[in-house]
């Protein structure tokens, strides 16, 4: 447009422009919003379905297989070739796709979130198959219909659904999906701290974490925003013993040894913690969830140190890790031979650390709880420790219109991840991270990492304006 043209005149052409451009798209897509959405939400089953399918557990070599899929359906939905890049690392991979914006706003790029490995399962243990997406009149079933593959292809399919109705966001959005956030974490490693493209975004948004609570009759009770997470470091403890015949049992036992310091590490309680956030979280859910445990919670925003609140909240699966650090036993090896005595006996201790508290502290206690010389440690991940993300009223406030478009009067808080993800890595790295999952669900059937996990039909395709609604808010006109 030339220089000398009047304000006004500009903004008749770019109209006009735009109006044309708008014909175009549709012309040669969906007619309809209603068909648009149905072509959305075939997209986004179909690419869950598949990537489900999958079976992207550690040590595989799986991981590559989902990034190439849904590479393919993101360049066959009009990305360019070059925009979209798989990174192999070993046997996982990750992706990173860029959805172009024109810099109308001046402003960095948004990161947005996930990660396309899971937690093994095994098929023996579930009552239905771990790897194939199956429902029932109410859920979905399988590994990943909540952590993380519910977040990969909701993202996934928003990206192309917005290329298909020709938005052009006013700064560049990236995918950016990891391959092996339940193990080692080097693909997000390499994404936090090897990409100086990446390191230019202005903050990332997580698809695998936040998310609303649900009562059990259904009634939407709060929507979490996570701001923060938990340390996360993994110790082995180790016991040796010279062994010996099995038909000559002798008092000190490898196993029997470690058997004793686990069930003082069960029986160790850790301080209880909090911060203004935490306290903020239990105020607004006790009030949301009422009964004797939404009082407890309650009793603990107005005075953490209420022995009878906190000790009630420990029984919670779902609150025990935003009132102090936890440790927990998860995995066991030992003996060499069936009639041998054991010559050493091991076990892994994975510990969520509240925020601030260091992990030689963490490990100092457990020592002393298990109070045996004898007991090797060793630290098996190097501890990831990451600021507070406080949040921003944009992001908020872009979360609040996809939220409570579903919910309108659902409160919103910011709150600590009691697990980890990916999140903490960009946070460490200088970007500041906020997870908003589509999700609503009763935090009870949370079975992530465990049998059967599953997510209820209804909140996958409520979910499915989520992040295009957050997107446009954050990066459109």
């Amino acid at each position: 447009v030339p220089c000398i043209l009047k304000k006004s005149e500009v903004e008749i052409i770019m109209k006009k422009v735009i109006f044309l451009f708008a014909i175009a798209c549709f012309s040669s897509g969906s007619a309809t919003a209603q068909d648009m959405n149905s072509v959305h939400a075939e997209k986004t089953l179909e690419i869950y379905t598949r990537i489900i399918g999958v079976e992207s557990s550690k040590n595989l070599g799986n991981v590559p297989e989902i990034a190439n899929y849904l590479a393919g359906e993101l360049i066959a939905a009009g990305f360019p070739k070059e925009d979209v890049e798989i990174v192999p690392a070993g046997e996982t991979a990750s992706l990173i796709a860029r959805y172009r914006g024109d810099d109308s706003s001046g402003k960095a790029p948004i990161l947005l979130l996930g990660h396309m490995d899971v937690v093994e399962a095994r098929e023996e243990d579930w009552e239905r198959p771990p790897f194939e997406l199956t429902r029932d009149d109410t859920y979905f079933y399988a590994r990943g219909t909540i952590d993380n593959k519910f977040g990969v292809s909701q993202l996934t399919s928003t990206f192309i659904r917005l290329m298909k109705e020709c938005f052009v966001p006013n700064r560049d959005l990236i995918l950016v999906f990891s391959g092996d956030e339940e193990s080692g974490m080097v693909t997000t490693r390499m994404l936090a701290y090897e990409r100086p493209d990446l390191a230019e975004a202005e903050f990332a948004l997580n698809s695998d974490a936040g998310g609303g609570d649900l009562s059990a009759k259904g009634d939407p009770l709060v929507y979490l925003i996570q701001a923060a997470e938990k340390t996360y470091v993994t110790w082995e403890f180790t016991v040796r013993n010279p062994g010996g015949h099995s038909s000559r049992p002798r008092p000190d036992n490898a196993i029997y040894d470690l058997a004793q310091a686990i069930t003082k590490i069960q029986n160790h309680q850790f301080p209880v913690r909090w911060s203004d956030m935490t306290l903020e979280f239990f105020d607004e859910t006790g009030q949301q969830l009422g009964g004797e445990l939404g009082a407890a919670m309650m009793r603990f925003a107005e005075n953490p140190e209420d022995e009878a609140a906190s000790d009630r909240l420990a029984i919670e699966s779902s609150y025990v890790g935003t009132t102090r650090t936890t440790c927990v036993v998860t995995m066991l090896r030992a003996g060499h031979a069936e009639n041998a005595l054991p010559q050493s006996a091991t076990a892994t201790v994975n510990c969520r650390v509240f925020p601030g508290v260091p992990a030689a502290e963490v490990l100092s206690a457990l020592k002393q709880a298990v109070g045996n010389d004898a007991v090797e440690f060793k630290e098996i991940y190097k501890p990831t420790e990451s600021p507070i993300s406080e949040l921003r009223e944009d992001v908020r406030a872009a979360i609040s219109e996809a939220v409570h478009g579903r919910y309108p009067d659902v409160r919103m808080i910011a709150y600590m991840e009691s697990g980890g993800t990916d999140g903490m890595h960009f946070r460490k790295a200088g970007i500041p991270t906020w997870a908003a999952s589509g999700i609503f669900m009763n935090p009870d059937e949370m079975f992530a990492h465990g049998l059967n996990e599953r997510v209820p039909i209804k909140t996958f395709y409520d979910a499915l304006d989520h992040w295009s609604i957050i997107i446009k808010e954050l990066a459109g006109d």
